[in-house]
């Protein structure tokens, strides 16, 4: 089968006429849901020109809409992705939706769609199972299965996986603006081009371009003193980058037979973001050939090895170790603290999902799931039957096999059982606990666990996940809340400066280690302090601008999205204990600092720019303009207040008035840090620029407004428009919403010079 039959122009046309149809929505990532994403383009040679992009410019060509399970989008960047998986003679290639290419919008928050093809997998789960066990022990992208049509036509089955951008990096690491690569050879992968963070000796920085792709607008230097630090000085590593992360890396690598990776022939597919601690973090990517999909493995600077199935199942734990163009795994194999902690990692991926067989349950699972699809795509690369026994047969794919991922990992399990390293005894770790059980702030409390077969025994803790864990020793003598000297019982004293203490237990003898839990750092104990609880809207969001062009600066001179949070009581609030977010699902992305106080009935403003090395309240996450929200959280992770909002137009605020109570308005008259309405003479106030009552509303609505009205739109929570009208210029006007359900709705005027918040209740 050739390319795929292109649907005529005019009938994109007429289907632009028809009415939205909104589907009731799930997770975007839900992983027991198939999504459904339709594009339709208007040029009748749209394959031709993504073909002649991806060979040149790599630039998006414009879908004239794309629906997302019902939801529509028109004006969306289209590009085909890939290296191997792309072929432009194929029906079926692995594809990159930028909704907000050539204008702003997002489908719940996501604004990148990155679709794989399941390219040279007959199972086609590879990916999404293996981003499914990743996602236990390090931060990593969401995966699930998607439909694809083009043009009304089905083009098959694929992985929909969460892009890597500053979303993700702001949810995971409360920025996005610090250096950012993303490590794959910009040159046709070989034997010496590799992303292995090898330094490279009398080079400046654009002797790496061929190796790394900054995402950032800085950062080429920082890389170079990367390197120099992993092949020069290990000693001094564990500054440079987060070791965990790079142990949970290398160990799912190993485990999992992921060889298109750091551990691989080519050193490649993952990501490099530096976090607010000035640490490297690597972030795995492209999973599809996990489970021995790319056998080769590489050695040395100068051959290509390719590794049989047996080969595979059989791999070593020190593979690499001494190979120099491997230098971060030759960093961990040759500190002996790293190599256990390296080996523990191993060990509790292999039990957790191998040896307890949970990764066959949902590999079956996934299988059944996406069965009809698979049947029903006539482009994938294997056969329907090759797909029904790809978890237990191999599969030849051109001069290689690809496994069974039953047939690998089961053999894979028993090998790595019966190794020295995985036989050797190690420590064990129960009864970890903490006193006093409710500890104030500037308290100290102390953890203690019983340990058998240790040498050493160490707890890693931290006031808030958005700083590094600090690692300190556990002491069994018998001063440290220890119980008797030598009992088995270790303890440690720390003094809690936050509402939270998280932290882990770490013991180890000369040949094994064992964490507790044994996903730390990923997973820790929490305790929580005991810590006055701000009540639901005694501080409220009073006024934001999330467009700052050239209103007010902050204190370096830059112009800077802003908060202002009221307080609604009579007495002062000290807000060491309060934390604001954009994400219902993180409720700790910033805490105010603990002497940061708010006097009764009054403001305070947060420059929410995402730098907070700056001097003042500098939260570490921004607002987008393209529409977010807002959520005040107490120290027991309880909603003070929210606001969800949609665009935003530059130098418009929103606001409320009566202060910390009222409906909210926009104004060009914005008063950063300053109550909003008028309460004596000479205050500053804000004008509101348009009106909407009542609101909430049933049947009906009313508009009014300073600047006269040319056109209306009602946008839905998930960005379809619902209701739209061009009307003769007017200061006021009447919406029907008789065709509206409940719900929260965005109003824009005149294509989004003044936009409003709806609520209909009826």
């Amino acid at each position: 089968m050739g390319k795929l039959i292109k649907i005529a122009a005019a009938f994109v046309a007429v289907f632009l006429l028809k009415p939205t149809v909104t589907s009731a929505q799930t997770n975007f990532y839900d992983v027991n849901t198939i999504q459904q994403i339709e594009l339709f383009f208007s040029q009748p040679d749209w394959d031709y020109e993504l073909d002649t992009a991806k060979a040149g410019s790599d630039s998006y060509i414009m879908a004239s809409l794309v629906k997302i399970n019902g939801v529509d989008y028109d004006s969306v960047g289209v590009k085909y992705k890939g290296n191997s998986s792309y072929n432009s003679s194929s029906v079926k290639n692995p594809l990159h939706l930028s909704l907000n290419e050539f204008k702003g919008q997002n489908y719940q928050g996501y604004k990148d769609v990155k679709l794989s093809n399941c390219y040279s997998d007959p199972s086609m789960i590879r990916e999404v199972l293996a981003y499914s066990v990743l996602s236990n022990y390090m931060d990593c992208s969401k995966s699930n299965f998607a439909k694809v049509f083009i043009n009304g036509v089905y083009v098959g089955l694929y992985s929909n996986d969460e892009n890597v951008g500053s979303k993700f990096l702001t949810d995971r690491f409360y920025s996005s603006a610090n250096t950012f690569f993303k490590c794959n050879p910009i040159v046709t992968p070989g034997p010496t081009t590799k992303c292995n963070l090898k330094y490279i000796v009398g080079a400046d920085s654009s002797s790496y371009l061929n190796f790394y792709e900054l995402k950032s607008n800085y950062g080429w230097d920082e890389l170079v003193r990367l390197c120099d630090t992993v092949t020069n000085y290990p000693s001094s590593l564990e500054s440079a980058m987060d070791i965990d992360r790079v142990l949970w890396m290398l160990a799912f690598n190993n485990v999992l037979i992921n060889l298109d990776s750091y551990t691989g022939a080519f050193a490649q597919n993952y990501y490099l973001y530096r976090d607010n601690n000035s640490r490297f973090v690597p972030i795995v990517w492209d999973l599809n050939m996990a489970f021995g999909g790319f056998p080769f493995v590489g050695s040395g600077n100068t051959s290509l090895g390719s590794l049989t199935v047996a080969n595979m199942q059989q791999l070593p734990l020190t593979i690499h170790n001494t190979d120099p163009y491997w230098p971060l795994i030759n960093d961990i194999n040759n500190n002996a603290q790293w190599k256990r902690m390296y080996v523990a990692h191993m060990r509790t991926i292999l039990n957790e999902f191998f040896v307890s067989n949970t990764y066959q349950t949902l590999a079956t699972q996934y299988q059944t799931l996406i069965d009809a699809a698979v049947q029903l795509d006539t482009n994938k690369a294997f056969t329907y039957t090759q797909f029904q026994n790809s978890l237990n047969t191999n599969t030849t794919v051109g001069s290689y096999q690809v496994p069974g991922i039953v047939t690998l990992m089961s053999a894979r399990a028993t090998y790595l059982q019966s190794t020295a390293e995985f036989t050797a005894s190690a420590p064990s770790i129960s009864g970890v606990t903490f006193s006093p059980s409710s500890p104030s702030v500037g308290d100290s409390v102390w953890i203690t666990a019983t340990i058998s077969n240790a040498t050493n025994v160490l707890t890693g803790h931290r006031a808030d996940q958005v700083f590094k864990f600090a690692k300190e020793s556990m002491y069994d003598d018998g001063l440290h809340h220890d119980g008797a000297a030598g009992d088995g019982v270790y303890g440690i004293g720390i003094i809690v400066t936050s509402p939270y203490l998280q932290y882990y237990v770490y013991a180890e003898n000369a040949n094994a280690a064992m964490f507790s839990p044994e996903r730390a750092e990923h997973e820790f104990y929490t305790m929580n302090a005991n810590v006055q609880v701000i009540g639901f809207q005694q501080l409220a969001i009073n006024e934001f601008m999330a467009k700052n062009d050239g209103t007010v600066t902050d204190q370096d001179g830059e112009y800077e999205d802003w908060l202002e949070i009221y307080n609604n009581t009579s007495s002062s609030i000290n807000l060491g204990n309060v934390y604001l977010s954009n994400n219902i699902n993180d409720l700790l992305k910033w805490r105010f600092p603990n002497t940061t106080s708010i006097a009764a009935n009054s403001v305070l403003a947060v420059w929410m720019d995402q730098d907070t090395t700056q001097i003042g309240l500098h939260a570490n996450f921004k607002l987008s303009a393209s529409g977010d929200a807002i959520y005040i959280f107490n120290a027991a992770g309880g909603i003070i207040d929210s606001l969800t909002f949609g665009p935003q137009s530059s130098d418009i605020s929103m606001f409320r008035c009566p202060d910390g109570t009222g409906p909210f308005a926009y104004t060009l008259s914005s008063t950063y840090n300053q109550k909003n309405c008028a309460t004596g003479i000479g205050e500053q106030v804000n004008e509101a620029i348009f009106s909407m009552y009542p609101n909430p509303a049933s049947d009906q609505l009313n508009i009014a407004s300073q600047k006269q009205i040319t056109s209306v739109q009602v946008i839905d929570i998930h960005g379809a428009r619902v209701l739209t009208s061009l009307i003769s210029p007017a200061n006021s006007l009447t919406l029907q919403l008789n065709q509206l359900s409940n719900g929260m709705y965005q109003v824009v005027l005149n294509n989004g010079e003044m936009i409003g918040k709806l609520v209909v209740n009826k």
